[in-house]
């Protein structure tokens, strides 16, 4: 299956303010996930999606060989540099991996965009029974007034259909699969992005789709977050922001 349009066009469009813009995830989050998926130092971990390398650098700093998947070029050259990680250029639907061949597998900000049913049936044959994959995500706390403003202007800006992890429909793929793999288990860790005022506007550009706007488009819309930053009284006038998010952490077992 292709890569959706807005994924192709923002990320390889956006990689720079991705790079730039874009959080990591807490210790406690990357630590949950490797005890989940039963992964340790030396064994082998199929990260799908693996972007700029947010997570792959986290993994990859706890001695997991990391065979780090991305198929838009953008991305996948910021990942050369990753001690430990060998990048591919490939995608969810069609893992390069022979059956059973790795140890586990994991997924951070990604399993949205994939076509959900394939990517499960090629998990399947990569991972041997009782392997487990594991989902990662970063969504913004929405209790912070500025922050569920920030929301509303992207929310706007949004394309009709575009997947987002916040609507759920990513789950579908495993409710038709429990022959496949097992329930979802799920914690939460929370942790904040320390972020000047322009470091918030690259996170609005790394976006898919205000990446993959028109250059006017893009400009209306990251204008709209320079206002709110300079008129909201959490942020008007400040150095450093605090973006504060939630990582969701989702796991289950291959049958």
């Amino acid at each position: 299956m292709p890569l959706h349009d807005a994924a192709a066009r923002g990320f390889e469009a956006g990689a720079d303010a991705y790079a730039r813009g874009r959080p990591g995830y807490p210790d406690a989050a990357v630590d949950a996930a490797l005890a989940a998926l039963r992964v340790g130092p030396g064994e082998l971990l199929l990260e799908l999606g693996a972007g700029t390398g947010s997570l792959t650098r986290s993994l990859a700093e706890r001695g997991v060989r990391v065979l780090a998947l991305e198929p838009v070029a953008a991305m996948r050259r910021r990942l050369a540099g990753v001690a430990g990680a060998l990048p591919v250029a490939a995608a969810a639907e069609a893992l390069p991996v022979r059956d059973g061949g790795v140890a586990g597998a994991i997924a951070a900000t990604a399993f949205h965009w994939f076509d959900g049913p394939a990517a499960l049936r090629a998990l399947h044959r990569a991972l041997p029974p009782g392997a487990r994959l594991a989902l990662l995500w970063n969504r913004r706390d929405l209790a912070v007034d500025w922050v569920a403003r920030l929301d509303e202007i992207l929310n706007a800006a949004e394309p009709p259909g575009t997947p987002r992890y916040r609507t759920g429909r990513w789950r579908a793929a495993f409710d038709a699969a429990p022959a496949a793999f097992g329930p979802l288990q799920a914690s939460q860790h929370r942790h904040v992005h320390v972020l000047s005022p322009e470091g918030v506007v690259d996170r609005i550009a790394s976006v898919s789709y205000v990446a993959a706007m028109d250059a006017a488009g893009r400009a209306r819309v990251l204008a709209e977050v320079r206002a709110l930053l300079a008129a909201h009284p959490d942020t008007a006038g400040r150095d450093a922001l605090e973006l504060p998010y939630v990582a969701d952490l989702w796991w289950c077992e291959r049958a």
